[in-house]
């Protein structure tokens, strides 16, 4: 394959050799809000538009989302497959039968999740391969999309479980036992293999790079940060992804009457996980990295009964793998210590992991691709008529599917800019205009990849 990074020269622009084929922004964004009629909820404006989204993963409303994908990516002449992990792979044909380029995300949601994190990823590669389609664009190679299963890990707390699955860093049965923790009708939890099932989603192709390979993989993403927009600059061009582990403590005291238990007599278990957590955020400035506790659960949950056992979430991130597992260290010691010597009666800590996941590097031929994109459709913005440049290099902070499927083909992120910086939130917000300039450049960027392979 010619090496991108080495064709940095205004050839790689020309039109002769990289038509310019212009996505239907109008299109993109009707299909975008259309389609979050499957799962809107807590609406904070008047306008249709103006709520947020909770579309777990594998519930009723993910279903109906993924049918109506099948359905439109089928008339553009694309063939599907469905994986074990419920993968959805829609693949367009090219000239030569080998690998597709792929563009991916997903479109589960968070419980109180916006329109734009995932879902813009996996609908701008739709838009892109209508373009491609009604133009009559015939790929060197097949192009396609992917939309991966449960990547939030808000329902099924293994967070990009599908990805993972697919590139063999996390084994299949473990994957398919993973129970649900988000609250829903069902009188128990119920396994991500079950769900898979209930909505018809369990396919019988493997969740496996050997089984189903990819040349290239190319995601969109609204930013989560504010980086682009204090910046005023419309592309970001991502070039790697800091390290991050999820972990679940478990910390075990003895349940007891408040009124009459002194203070000197107890085993508070829910006392010594708010020193804990309290204990993460000080390791966490001290090695300038990231600790989070989201989920908190305390048993029998009565008012005037202490905790017998607390369990709590650890999200620990940080751009060094080698910082990462100091911050991990120095929490199970200060944890430890609090339980022993800090707890009166003391209590007992108990550490699983969830997920660990090291700092990534994207490949430089895609970035490549992207930078040549983002140049051609960048300077022709008014913002750029003073030369200024319109996009920028950035480092990711969450873990995307991108991540894992970095470890086994070139694969490279573009960052849309996000209003204040907020993500995860009903209210987060990606402008038409930008939403847009996002899928022209990833069009942009598949497009000179596969020319060049």
């Amino acid at each position: 394959m010619t090496t991108l990074s080495s064709m940095a020269s205004s050839a790689n622009l020309n039109p002769d050799n990289h038509p310019f084929l212009k996505v239907n922004g109008s299109r993109l964004m009707d299909t975008l809000h259309s389609t979050c009629e499957y799962g809107k909820a807590h609406p904070y404006g008047e306008h249709y538009t103006q709520t947020g989204m909770d579309r777990l993963a594998l519930n009723d409303d993910d279903r109906k989302v993924r049918d109506w994908l099948i359905d439109q990516v089928k008339v553009i002449g694309c063939k599907v497959s469905v994986d074990q992990m419920g993968n959805i792979f829609a693949v367009r044909p090219g000239k030569h039968n080998i690998p597709p380029v792929m563009m991916g995300s997903h479109l589960d949601t968070q419980p109180t999740g916006g329109r734009y994190d995932g879902i813009l990823g996996v609908l701008a590669a739709l838009e892109a391969l209508r373009t491609l389609h009604e133009n009559g664009y015939q790929t060197e190679g097949p192009v396609g999309l992917i939309n991966w299963t449960n990547e939030e890990g808000a329902r099924f707390p293994m967070v990009t479980v599908s990805s993972g699955v697919w590139a063999g860093s996390i084994p299949l049965e473990t994957a398919w036992s993973c129970l649900e923790v988000t609250p829903t009708n069902n009188p128990k939890p119920r396994t991500l293999k079950q769900e898979l099932e209930r909505i018809g989603y369990l396919g019988e192709v493997p969740a496996s790079h050997v089984s189903q390979p990819i040349a290239a993989h190319f995601e969109i993403h609204i930013e989560q940060g504010p980086i682009l927009e204090d910046g005023g600059l419309k592309v970001g061009v991502v070039t790697g992804a800091q390290a991050y582990s999820w972990y679940e403590i478990k910390v075990k005291g003895r349940d007891s009457h408040a009124g009459t238990t002194p203070l000197s007599a107890r085993k508070d278990s829910l006392l010594a996980a708010a020193k804990m957590i309290v204990a993460s955020n000080k390791v966490a400035k001290s090695l300038s990295g990231l600790i989070t506790t989201g989920i908190i659960r305390a048993v029998p949950g009565s008012v005037n009964t202490m905790a017998s056992s607390v369990e709590f979430t650890l999200d620990v991130r940080h751009l060094s793998d080698d910082k990462l597992s100091q911050m991990v260290s120095q929490c199970q010691e200060a944890f430890d210590k609090i339980a022993k010597e800090d707890s009166e009666r003391g209590v007992e800590v108990e550490w699983t992991c969830l997920t660990e996941n090291s700092a990534v590097r994207f490949h430089d031929d895609c970035i490549a691709a992207i930078e040549q994109s983002a140049d051609e459709v960048c300077n022709q913005l008014p913002g750029a008529s003073n030369g200024k440049r319109l996009w920028t290099w950035l480092m990711s902070g969450a873990g995307h599917d991108s991540c894992h499927v970095s470890k086994r083909c070139p694969t490279a992120m573009i960052f849309a800019p996000t209003r204040n910086g907020m993500s995860h939130t009903p209210d987060e917000y990606c402008s038409p205009e930008d939403c847009i300039i996002s899928a022209q450049v990833m069009l942009g960027a598949v497009i000179r990849y596969d020319k060049a392979r």
